[in-house]
C-alpha cells in the first residue's frame, strides 16, 4: 500500500476548522461528549473480553498497545491510557495533534500523538493489539483501502472496533437534519449522507479487508433522558462493530 492514502482533503478541512473545541463539552463536539460514555462502555468491554482483562482491577489494559485512528483531541485515548494501555493516537488533521498533546500533558498522561495516516503506519510495519476506528470510515475516500490498512495494523488475533452511521431515511433525518440543522450540534456539512455505510455493507468490507466481524450494536439516543445507550437491535442510525484479525 506504499504511497496510497484514503485521506479526503475536504473532510480533513472540516475538522481542522473545529480543532480548538475538542474539549469543550458544549462546543462543536458536544455530540461526541454525549456519546463518549456509551462508546467507552462498548470499547472497554470488548477489549476486556477479548484479552481476558478484569475491568475492576487497577490498570487492566497494562501490556496492551492500542491505536486510535482519527483521535481528534484525545477523547478516547485518555481513558485508554488511564486503564494502563500504551496508546498511540493519530489524526490526518494536523491541528488536532497539539490540542491532544496539551490536554494529555495537563492530565498527566503519556500518549504518543502523531499527525499521520493509517496507511503510512501500515507501511511502516506498526502493530497493535487493538485498533479503534470510531466515526472515521464515513469520512475517507476509499473505505476498503482504509479498512485494509487497519487490518494490517493489527497483530494476529487483534481486535478492531469500528463505529459509523447507517445509511437510510432515519439517519438522514437524525444525523444530518436533526444534528446539523435543528439541534445545531454540528456545523452544517459535517456529514454526507451518501458516504454513510449500512451494517451489512461494513461487515462485507471488513471481510474483504481480511477481518472477521464478531459483533455489532446500535447506539440509541433517548431524547427524554438525553443519554445514549447500547442496543442489540436498533442499528438504524449510529452503530458500532467488533472484528478480529485471524491468527
Amino acid at each position: 500500500m506504499s504511497g496510497v492514502t484514503t485521506v479526503d482533503p475536504s473532510e480533513i478541512a472540516k475538522f481542522e476548522a473545529m480543532a480548538a473545541e475538542w474539549w469543550d463539552p458544549n462546543g462543536k463536539f458536544k455530540p461526541l461528549h454525549m456519546l463518549n460514555p456509551c462508546r467507552l462502555d462498548y470499547i472497554t468491554s470488548q477489549i476486556a473480553e477479548e484479552f481476558d482483562r478484569d475491568l475492576d482491577t487497577t490498570m487492566p489494559f497494562a501490556g496492551l498497545r492500542i491505536l486510535d485512528i482519527g483521535c481528534g483531541g484525545g477523547l478516547l485515548c485518555e481513558p485508554m491510557a488511564r486503564l494502563g494501555a500504551t496508546v498511540v493516537g493519530v489524526d490526518a488533521a494536523e491541528r488536532n495533534i497539539p490540542v491532544a498533546r496539551t490536554h494529555a500533558e495537563q492530565s498527566g498522561l503519556e500518549i504518543d500523538y502523531r499527525h499521520t495516516t493509517a496507511e503510512a503506519m501500515a507501511d511502516a510495519g506498526e502493530q497493535f493489539d487493538a485498533v479503534l476506528n470510531m466515526e472515521v470510515v464515513e469520512h475517507v475516500a476509499d473505505p476498503l483501502a482504509y479498512l485494509t490498512a487497519c487490518q494490517q495494523l493489527l497483530k494476529p488475533g487483534g481486535l478492531h472496533i469500528c463505529s459509523t452511521i447507517n445509511r437510510n431515511s432515519k439517519s438522514f433525518a437524525m444525523a444530518i437534519v436533526g444534528a446539523e440543522y435543528v439541534m445545531r450540534w454540528l456545523p452544517k456539512g459535517t456529514h454526507e449522507w451518501n458516504k454513510f455505510i449500512t451494517p451489512d455493507e461494513l461487515f462485507d468490507l471488513m471481510r474483504q479487508a481480511g477481518l472477521d466481524p464478531v459483533d455489532r450494536k446500535g447506539f440509541q439516543f433517548n431524547p427524554i433522558t438525553w443519554k445514549w445507550r447500547l442496543s442489540d437491535r436498533d442499528l438504524s442510525v449510529n452503530y458500532v462493530t467488533a472484528a478480529l484479525k485471524p491468527r
